[in-house]
């Protein structure tokens, strides 16, 4: 379990380096491109990352679900750490931008957070699922790209990534915690709704 949540919070680490990226350019499009380094580095290496990691609940035991506590508390111990390092240094300067993606956050309607997060977890699936099982090479990465791109563009929440954002803007408080506790059970439903289908349509 200790290496389970080492790993998280280098997943958490690479999907604060991507959202750090994201701040720092002001075409959301080339933002979404490199954010992809989180997911890209998370597939290649093996990490462990809340959001990939719960579509693959109902495919193994209890024990693998018993992981997923531990993964999105490294993925919060990973994001938080980086962003508060960032605030030791001219990054700090990235806050004002977070603050504002904050605010457009937790504006939302808490079930309209929900939705949105079950969306951003079905393009992380297809994202993740693609990686692991398109035969072609090119294909593998492309499915990473754009169900990240695809997620970012669209405004879907991403509850580690949100991690990362509410720590750089300053955001936390009651109702940022109640928010991402939210959008990770979104999370959580979108990321089965494929794989469920699956097994569905191969009966």
């Amino acid at each position: 379990m200790k290496k389970i949540f080492l790993s998280a919070i280098l997943a958490g680490a690479v999907i604060a380096f991507g959202g750090t990226v994201f701040l720092s350019v002001e075409n959301t499009v080339v933002g979404s491109i490199f954010f992809t380094i989180g997911l890209f580095v998370v597939c290649t290496r093996g990490l462990h990352l809340f959001t990939g990691k719960v579509c693959y609940v109902f495919d193994n035991d209890a024990a693998y679900a018993k992981t997923l506590p531990v993964i999105w508390l490294g993925n919060l111990v990973g994001t938080s750490l980086i962003a508060l390092a960032e605030k030791c240094t001219r990054l700090v300067s990235l806050s004002a931008r977070a603050q504002g993606i904050c605010e457009l956050k937790l504006s939302e309607p808490l079930f309209g957070a929900f939705i949105l997060a079950v969306f951003c977890n079905v393009m992380i699936y297809i994202g993740v699922e693609g990686y692991r099982s398109n035969p072609h090479e090119l294909g593998k990465y492309l499915a990473l790209f754009f169900g990240v791109c695809v997620f970012i563009l669209c405004g879907f929440e991403h509850c580690v990534a949100n991690m990362y954002y509410f720590t750089m803007g300053g955001a936390w408080s009651g109702r940022a915690v109640l928010y991402l506790l939210v959008m990770t059970v979104g999370n959580a439903v979108g990321g089965v709704i494929g794989p469920l289908a699956r097994k569905v349509l191969s009966r």
